[in-house]
C-alpha cells in the first residue's frame, strides 16, 4: 500500500488541479460490487453505450469475453467514459466465468430462462457478475446452465427483449439504486481505490504509461 500511495503522489504532479479534484471526487463512489460481463458483444456502438452506462453508475470495470468478436467501443459514443472504465478481456468460455466466480462473484445471466428473478424484485446481498449476451442470440445456453441465477427486466409491450446496451443501462441503474438504499459496504477497498486512482492518473497524462513505467523502474516497484 505504501508503494501504491507514493506512486499516486508522484503522478499527481503531472495532473491539473481540476483533473486531480475530479479523480478524488468521483473515485469515492466507485465500486466493483456489480461486474458487467459482455458475452461476445460485437456492435461497437453497443460496446460504447455499455461503457458509458457503467461509468455513469460508478461501476468502473467491465469484463469482455471474446470469441468471434472484438469488444471495441466507439469513442465518439463513450464521451470519454473509456478513460475511467477498466475493460478486462477474457476468452469466451466457462473457464473465464469460473475465474470470475473464484473472485467472489455470484454469476447472474441476464435472461428470461430458468425461472428468472425480475430486476425490481432482486435483492442484492453479495457481489454479482451480470452476463449480457450477444445482440442476436442473447446469453448462450452454456452460460445459462453455468449461472447461479438468471435475472430479467420486465417488459410490457410486444417486444420480447431490450437492446443489449439498453438492458445493461437499466440493470446498472436499478442495481445502483438498490445498493444506495441497502446499507451494504459496496465501495472499493483501500487498495483497489488507490490502484484505480493510479490508472485514472495514467490515463489522464500524456505519455502516462511511459512516465509510470520509468517511475516503477527507478523505484523498483514493478
Amino acid at each position: 500500500m505504501k508503494d501504491l500511495a507514493q506512486t499516486f503522489e508522484y503522478l499527481k504532479k503531472f495532473l491539473t488541479e481540476e483533473r486531480l479534484a475530479k479523480i478524488e471526487h468521483f473515485s469515492q463512489e466507485s465500486s466493483d460490487f456489480v461486474l458487467p460481463v459482455m458475452d461476445d458483444v460485437y456492435q461497437f456502438r453497443n460496446a460504447a453505450a455499455i461503457i458509458r452506462s457503467v461509468e455513469a453508475c460508478a461501476f468502473h470495470k467491465v469484463i469482455a469475453m471474446e470469441e468471434e468478436n472484438v469488444f471495441n467501443p466507439n469513442l465518439t459514443v463513450t464521451k470519454g467514459a473509456e478513460t475511467w472504465v477498466d475493460v478486462e478481456k477474457m476468452p469466451k468460455n466457462i473457464a473465464s466465468l469460473q475465474n470470475i466466480k473464484d473472485r467472489g462473484y455470484k454469476i447472474l445471466a441476464v435472461s428470461l430462462e430458468k425461472n428468472a428473478v425480475m430486476l425490481p424484485d432482486y435483492q442484492i446481498t453479495e457481489p454479482i457478475a451480470l452476463v449480457f449476451g450477444t445482440e442476436l442470440a442473447g446469453v448462450s445456453e452454456e452460460v445459462i446452465d453455468f449461472a447461479d441465477e438468471t435475472l430479467a427486466i420486465p417488459m410490457y409491450g410486444f417486444t420480447k427483449s431490450y437492446n443489449v446496451s439498453v438492458a445493461a443501462g437499466i440493470c446498472m441503474y436499478e442495481l445502483k439504486q438498490k445498493l444506495l438504499k441497502s446499507g451494504i459496504d459496496y465501495k472499493l477497498d483501500e487498495q483497489k481505490l488507490i490502484e484505480m486512482k493510479i490508472r485514472w492518473a495514467v490515463n489522464s497524462i500524456r505519455s502516462g504509461k511511459e512516465i509510470l513505467a520509468q517511475y516503477q523502474k527507478e523505484h523498483n516497484t514493478l
